[in-house]
């Protein structure tokens, strides 16, 4: 039984366009443009606080979502393989029962989420990001280079 199926998730965007992106090392927030992320010119997305590249930057909420959706397709494909044996020991010697359905896991819908943030531009790319206001006072690491900058528009 080699069942693929595929599963879709919408991550939703601001006003702006901005898409909620987490480091997966310091746990940082902040938001870009879906299509910067996904352009082949970018190599690689840097945490605009420790500067670090991370394998992905999904937020627990993304996650969990695609934990609860993929725990759902698997109940209900051992539950309908369950149904099949159930059928197929009707007129047997040995009787097979599958018992109820399982119920699902919610699969709440995403929200943008954090609005605290302030448009920042990166001169070094000519791309901008959302990032915390504390982090634009400071100096962050551009999100498409990794460059350090202190001052920041």
């Amino acid at each position: 039984m080699s069942e693929d199926f595929e599963m879709t998730i919408e991550i939703p965007v601001d006003d702006e366009g901005y898409s909620l992106l987490a480091c997966e090392h310091c746990g940082t927030f902040f938001k870009a443009h879906p299509s910067d992320v996904q352009d082949d010119a970018v190599l690689h997305v840097f945490c605009p606080s420790c500067g670090l590249t991370s394998e992905n930057y999904l937020t627990e909420d993304v996650i969990e979502l695609a934990m609860n959706m993929a725990q759902n397709r698997m109940n209900d494909m051992i539950y309908d393989m369950f149904k099949d044996l159930e059928r197929q020991s009707k007129n047997s010697f040995l009787k097979f029962k599958a018992g109820r359905k399982p119920k699902h896991q919610s699969e709440d819908p995403l929200r943008s989420g954090i609005e605290a943030m302030e448009v920042i531009e990166f001169p070094c790319c000519n791309r901008t990001a959302k990032i915390k206001p504390l982090l634009k006072m400071t100096g962050c690491y551009c999100l498409f280079c990794g460059v350090k900058n202190y001052e920041v528009k």
